[in-house]
């Protein structure tokens, strides 16, 4: 839902660390790779308590997400660098999920479970509609930028890092905002799943 206002915001400075990034000879995968790598080191500081450095390796990778990004359009967007760079991504938010899971899983656990479940939900409706609409040769007006349909909802790319940075912030409080998470994730798949299906049919 935000991430229409975000990209925008960023955008500028973005664009000019690509720029610097490609004088280096810097590519946009290998710009993806090293922010996941960057990013999975969220899960032992998270698992350890150390949610300072979990934030920091959280902040990092998603700097990373929108510089690669930016990165592709500066030099050559290309198939297999978009499917990298959304698995990535993926797999990222899960581990995330699963590091405060891992930091008490008597308290975390349950909560971080349902919320990998609407991750499941959220990341399916997403991907499956880019499939289609990359089939029917459907348009993204809202965002042209992106290599796949980027298919809007009540959770997206700015709101799951709001998430995050609450969640390392407050982290006696995890289950209480995994739970209403969960919920938006919930509204959100519901939507896609009812929009997609009838935008399809």
């Amino acid at each position: 839902m935000l991430d229409r206002w975000s990209l925008r915001l960023f955008r500028t400075p973005l664009d000019r660390g690509a720029a610097r990034l490609k004088k280096s000879g810097c590519s946009a995968d290998r710009v993806s790779l090293i922010a996941f790598g960057i990013g999975m080191g969220a899960l032992p500081a998270l698992a350890l308590h150390l949610y300072w450095l979990g934030l920091l390796c959280i902040a990092l990778n998603r700097i990373g997400d929108g510089l690669d990004g930016a990165l592709a359009r500066v030099t050559r967007a290309t198939d297999a660098g978009g499917f990298l760079d959304i698995v990535l991504d993926f797999i990222f938010y899960s581990t995330v999920v699963f590091g405060f899971a891992a930091a008490d899983p008597e308290q975390n656990g349950l909560a971080a479970s349902l919320l990998l479940v609407t991750f499941v939900g959220t990341g399916s409706s997403f991907l499956a509609f880019a499939v289609m609409a990359e089939r029917r040769g459907i348009a993204n007006i809202v965002h042209p930028q992106k290599g796949i349909y980027y298919l809007t909802g009540l959770a997206e790319g700015t709101e799951t890092m709001i998430f995050f940075v609450l969640c390392c912030l407050f982290p006696g409080h995890f289950p209480v905002l995994a739970t209403v998470f969960a919920v938006i994730c919930m509204v959100t798949t519901l939507t896609r799943v009812i929009g997609g299906y009838l935008a399809l049919r």
